[in-house]
């Protein structure tokens, strides 16, 4: 068949448009996108330069890296960088594990499963800040759920949120509440999507199910895992809405993660200059994790694509 041409004298209706100018046309977006990200990056790097205090604005000026300096002998940012990296890193290993338990119970397709399933996204769909004010209200020393539970139990006068030695532990129960249905659901979709073959063989064989787990699901399992722990690790760091309905980084500075201490400076004590240079440390360390967890997926995807 020849391609159709127009008849002569007539020309085409519409915009016509160059080969040369369609992929400029087509990366706009990308490109718009790019630098909507970049302006505010850019400009949190340039206040985090400059002694800047909003209360203070006739006393504004370039420091050149002494909000960063300063942070070297800053007992408070060392506290918040140990409560950032201790609350990603639990939630994180607690979260995958969960949610592995439960995808690997949910293996099987059937309806019941995919009813289970589907049940315990509702979870997800809640607002993190909400889900906070639950257990605020669950927690309650008066009337909450939780707190009679937690009696019945034996441990009386349970404070929750209101302790330093337990308010770590009660954000992280809303967490885990939160997010481990979005583990459960990328796990069980990486579950259902392995090949049969290697467990087919591995029956026949007589290898116990629990040595099939670690010998075979556990390795294929590996990329949907660290894709996993990276989309919550990143999430996890910068925490704000749970733990600012909670506690406000309370009691004392005992949950101050690197969101919230950069929050009350700047609305707070009206600290632009060490707000911003919060943030882009922060930054920095999801960037220098990100980077890590991108080279092992890449890594494993290597190792298991097949030869030939």
């Amino acid at each position: 068949m020849t391609a159709a041409t127009d008849p002569p004298g007539q020309r085409r209706k519409g915009v016509t448009i160059s080969r040369k100018l369609l992929p400029y046309l087509l990366s706009m977006p990308a490109l718009l996108v790019c630098i909507g990200i970049l302006i505010p990056f850019f400009t949190a790097v340039w206040y985090s330069l400059q002694h800047y205090r909003l209360s203070q604005p006739w006393n504004r000026g370039m420091n050149w890296g002494e909000n960063y300096l300063n942070f070297l002998t800053d007992a408070d940012f060392w506290n918040t960088l140990q409560i950032s990296l201790l609350y990603a890193g639990l939630t994180v290993v607690l979260e995958l594990i969960l949610g592995l338990g439960i995808a690997l119970l949910l293996q099987k397709r059937t309806r019941m499963n995919n009813l289970i399933s589907i049940m315990l996204l509702m979870p997800l769909m809640t607002a993190p800040a909400l889900a906070a004010l639950m257990f605020k209200l669950m927690t309650n020393s008066n009337f909450g759920i939780l707190n009679y539970f937690a009696q019945v139990l034996g441990f009386e006068n349970m404070r929750w949120a209101s302790s330093p030695d337990t308010a770590l532990l009660t954000v992280i129960l809303v967490d885990i509440w939160v997010y481990t249905p979005f583990i459960m659901i990328l796990l069980l979709a990486g579950l259902r999507s392995l090949p049969t073959q290697p467990f087919e063989a591995a029956a026949l064989d007589g290898v116990p199910r629990i040595q099939q787990f670690w010998r075979i699901t556990l390795p294929m399992l590996m990329p949907y895992v660290l894709t996993a722990a990276l989309f919550r690790l990143l999430d996890s760091i910068q925490q704000f809405d749970i733990i600012y309905a909670m506690t406000q980084g309370g009691p004392g500075d005992n949950l101050m993660v690197f969101q919230v201490e950069a929050y009350l400076n700047f609305f707070q004590s009206t600290n632009v200059g060490r707000s911003a240079a919060l943030l882009i440390i922060l930054w920095a360390i999801t960037f220098v994790l990100s980077n890590i967890f991108i080279k092992n997926w890449l890594r494993l995807r290597e190792r298991t694509r097949p030869e030939g």
